[in-house]
C-alpha cells in the first residue's frame, strides 16, 4: 500500500520564523502566511487510502508522537501540524493558557470502533436515523479529518465548557490567535447556513494542509469509497461528502483569502 510521502525539507524554515512565534501574535495573517508558505514548498504524494483512512499513521514518518505532556493518551499528529501546535502552545502558555490534546489522528479502523459502538447504542431507531444521531458528533469512517492528522480536539468535548471560566478563555483565545498559527475551528455554529456536525468549539483544524487533502478528496472520492462498516449504505443518501465533509466553516473554506 502507497504511503504519504511528505518532505520536510522545510522544518528549518519554521526554526528561522521563531521571532514571530516568541512573541504574542500582533500579525496573525503574515504569520498564517509563513504557514502556507511552508507547505507549499514540500512535495505531496497523496493517495485514496491516505484521505479515507486506510493506513497505519504509526508507522509512517511523516506522523509523530505528541509528547505526554500535551496529549491525555497516546496520539499521533503529521509532523507540521505537531510543529505548529507547539509554536500555537507556547504563544498561549504566555498568557496562562494550556492545552491538551484529547484526540489526535484516528485511521478508518480506529473510527469504524466509534462509529460502530455508537450505532450499536443507537439501536432503537431505525437505521437511517441511528446514522443522523451519530452524524451529529462522529464521522463515518473514511469521511473524518482525523484521518489526515490536520486535526485535533482540545481540552474538553463538551461546548459548554469553553462557554465559562478557563474554557472560556481559552476558546478565546483560540479564536483571536489560532489562525497566526494555520488552526482555524472547523465545525462554528450553524447560523450562516453550515451543514453537517454540530458545532464542536474544541475541533482545530490545521487549514494549509488540510485544504490540500480536502481538495484531493473533493476530486478522487465518491460515495462507493464509503464503505465498510454498519450503515454506509446510507452515506449517498444523507449526502455525506457534501454535507458533512465539506460542512465546514466558511473561513476554512475561504481561508485562502486571510493569507497576505
Amino acid at each position: 500500500m502507497k504511503q504519504l510521502t511528505i518532505l520536510l525539507s522545510f522544518l528549518p524554515f519554521l526554526a528561522s520564523c521563531q521571532n514571530h512565534f516568541n512573541t504574542k501574535p500582533k500579525q496573525p495573517n503574515l504569520v498564517f502566511g509563513l504557514f502556507e508558505k511552508a507547505v507549499n514548498t514540500d512535495t505531496l504524494n497523496i493517495t485514496k487510502e491516505f484521505v479515507l483512512g486506510k493506513f497505519n499513521y504509526k508507522s509512517d514518518s511523516n506522523f509523530v508522537k505528541v509528547e505526554s505532556k500535551y496529549a491525555t493518551k497516546e496520539i499521533y499528529l503529521n509532523n507540521l501540524v505537531y510543529k505548529a501546535f507547539l509554536k500555537m502552545s507556547e504563544a498561549a502558555e504566555k498568557d496562562n493558557i494550556h492545552f491538551k490534546i484529547l484526540s489526535g489522528t484516528r485511521n478508518f479502523y480506529e473510527q469504524k470502533t466509534i462509529w460502530e459502538r455508537k450505532w450499536n447504542l443507537n439501536s432503537n431507531l431505525n437505521p437511517i436515523d441511528r446514522a443522523k444521531k451519530i452524524l451529529e458528533y462522529s464521522s463515518m469512517p473514511s469521511t473524518s479529518r482525523h484521518h489526515w492528522g490536520t486535526d485535533m480536539d482540545l481540552n474538553s468535548l463538551n461546548n459548554s465548557y469553553f462557554n465559562s471560566g478557563k474554557g472560556l478563555k481559552t476558546y478565546q483565545w483560540l479564536l483571536e490567535h489560532a489562525h497566526s498559527f494555520g488552526f482555524y475551528q472547523a465545525y462554528t455554529n450553524k447560523n450562516n447556513g453550515r451543514t453537517g456536525y454540530n458545532e464542536e468549539k474544541w475541533h482545530w483544524s490545521f487549514v494549509p494542509l488540510a485544504s490540500k487533502y480536502l481538495e484531493f478528496y473533493n476530486s478522487n472520492i465518491e460515495t462507493e469509497d464509503i464503505s465498510e462498516f454498519e450503515g454506509s449504505q446510507f452515506a449517498k443518501n444523507l449526502h455525506v461528502i457534501e454535507d458533512y465533509v465539506n460542512g465546514i466553516s466558511n473561513e476554512v473554506k475561504e481561508y485562502k483569502q486571510h493569507t497576505p
